[in-house]
Parts: C-alpha cells; structure tokens; sequence
C-alpha cells in the first residue's frame, strides 16, 4: 500500500518519516566539556528539585523491596500475628516476644533507554532524546534517593552501552551524561537485541524503564521474556508532528534512520488523512502488544510537562497494587 502524494510514493508501512522541513537544527559544533558540565547540571537541579518536592513519595510507595529483614524482637502485645512469635526467645525469657521486621527496600533499577536516530528529531524546542534523557534523570534521582542501584543500556540497532546498576551522585550524573552525549554509532531501532541482553546481564529481577520512539518492528517475543522477569514499564516518547502533518504544501520526508527521502504534498487532505491514520495504527498495534504482555505504559510528548503524566500513572499503579 502506498500513498498517492505529488506523483510519489508514501509508503505506508514506515512510521519512521519524520518532516526534515520541522526538525531542529542540530549543532554540530562539539559542545566543550564546560558546556557539557553546564547542562548536566542544569538538568540535575531540576530533576533533583522535581524529586524532592512531587515525585518522591509517589516513586517510593509503588515500588517494594523485595521482602523483609529481621530487626529485633520486642514484648508481645494483644492484636500481634502469632505467626511473628520467637519461640526461642519466648522459652529463653519466659515472656512472649515477637519478631520485628523491616521492609527490604533496596532495588535495582535499570534505565533502557533507545538512541536511534529517530530520537534526533523535535518539532519543538525538545528533541525526543531529551525528553528523554530528563525522565531518566528524574527516574534515576528518584532512585538513588530511594536507595535502589540504577543502571543504563543504551540502543540502538545494536547494544551501544551498558552501565551496570550502582549507588551514589557521581554514578548517576555518569548515566545522565551518556544519555545526554552519547554518540551511537548505529541508527536503526532494535529493542528485541537489547532485551535479550538485558536478561542475560541482569539475573535478579529489577524495576525496567524502557524509553523509545518505538519506531521498529515487532518484538513481542523478547518483550514477553522480559515482561515475565522484570517490573517492565514502556516509556513511549512521542512528538506531535509524527501525528499529523500542517498544511505547508509540498515537502521532503526523510527516514531518520535509513536517509531515505520522499516528497509528499502536504496540501492533499487525503495525505495528511492517510499519514495521522498510519500514526494511529502503528500506535494502537503498540498498545496491543504492550496489554498482550501486560506491560504498563506511559505515553510524554516532547514540548509538553512530563509530570503530570508521569505521577497520574504512579497514582494509578498504587491503588491497583493495594487491591491486589
């Protein structure tokens, strides 16, 4: 199937055309290592900000460790579980004492995170790899606040980088910095490669954020392994101009990720018809794969603020949690 536009042909089946005409203008002046340090620290104030003041408590109270650690026992008291008694210091004492527990909180969180090339693109002030790397940042702060390990795979059409999950200020800045700057040396898209990596580096089950465009092909097989192993949550970066197309007249699409250019009319209401129907197939397949693994999913915007969306979905995940 392809679409009638100019005398050219749009192919129907790439969602990665992306208008040329709208993107950013890259710099591609190297950015100085101060001018590096500048915005890494710029982002890190204000995620760090975000955390402490709205996000904190709606991260910690969804996410639990993984079970609890004995602390130290005390006198029992009417009302406490039975099951909690320690016989031995019971016998010991003569008194009826009980066990008492804390909440193992630590977790490994892993950041995985797609650098293709289509996340280059920004039809606003905000490419889609920055909004990205800010919910990374976010997410990571909050982690290490938490007192979880947080670790990163980068993407593309290969595996780029893996960071393994750590503690501490400097080890998340390090995460932010690659996100940020990291310069992949592949452009398509392949999450089922990173997913499999993913299950063989990380053994015990971890809290995943995947952050993608989701401009690929199918990959419900690695996506269902993954699914079972780990707390998985999809992060669909989105941008508008990947909906729908202006009325601008004639203009050249490229493929962020092959280079490949068409020429389509945008003045054609049966272009721009057919290119936001495409949009919305490719949108509606992705959800189906994602409820068909039951994977939880938030769906940002470049140009748009992230938090509102980011702790409805939290709210929403505590209260289905607390009925479980």
């Amino acid at each position: 199937m392809a679409l009638s536009a100019s005398g050219r042909g749009f192919p129907a089946t790439s969602n990665n055309y992306l208008a040329t005409a709208f993107q950013l203008q890259v710099n591609d002046t190297r950015q100085t290592p101060a001018e590096i340090l500048r915005k890494i620290r710029a982002l890190e104030i204000k995620t760090k900000g975000l955390v402490q003041t709205a996000f904190a408590g709606d991260y910690h109270s969804v996410f639990k460790g993984r079970g609890m650690n004995f602390q130290d026992v005390r006198e029992y008291e009417p009302g406490d579980e039975i099951r909690t008694i320690d016989w031995n210091v019971t016998a010991r004492l003569g008194t009826a004492y009980v066990k008492k527990f804390t909440e193992e909180r630590e977790l490994t969180v892993m950041l995985i995170v797609d650098v293709s090339a289509s996340g280059n693109f920004g039809s606003v002030s905000q490419s889609k790899r920055e909004l990205a790397a800010e919910v990374a940042c976010l997410l990571a702060f909050s982690a290490i606040r938490n007192n979880d390990k947080v670790g990163l795979l980068l993407f593309s059409d290969r595996v780029e980088l893996f960071i393994p999950p750590k503690k501490g200020r400097s080890h998340t800045l390090r995460i932010i910095r690659e996100i940020l700057f990291f310069e992949p040396a592949g452009r398509g898209t392949a999450p089922a490669l990173a997913l499999d990596y993913l299950n063989k580096v990380v053994t015990r089950r971890a809290v995943v954020f995947f952050v993608s465009d989701f401009q690929t092909g199918d990959f419900s097989r690695e996506l269902s392994v993954s699914g079972r192993r780990h707390d998985f949550i999809a992060i669909h970066i989105q941008d508008q101009r990947e909906e729908m197309l202006p009325n601008v007249g004639i203009i050249t699409l490229e493929d962020a990720e092959t280079g490949e250019q068409i020429e389509i009319n945008t003045a054609d209401r049966t272009t721009r018809s057919r290119f936001s129907a495409l949009a919305e197939t490719n949108r509606a397949e992705l959800n189906r794969t994602l409820r068909r693994n039951s994977i939880d999913a938030i769906s940002l915007r470049t140009g748009e603020d992230y938090l509102p969306a980011l702790r409805s979905f939290f709210k929403q995940r505590e209260r289905r949690l607390a009925v479980r």
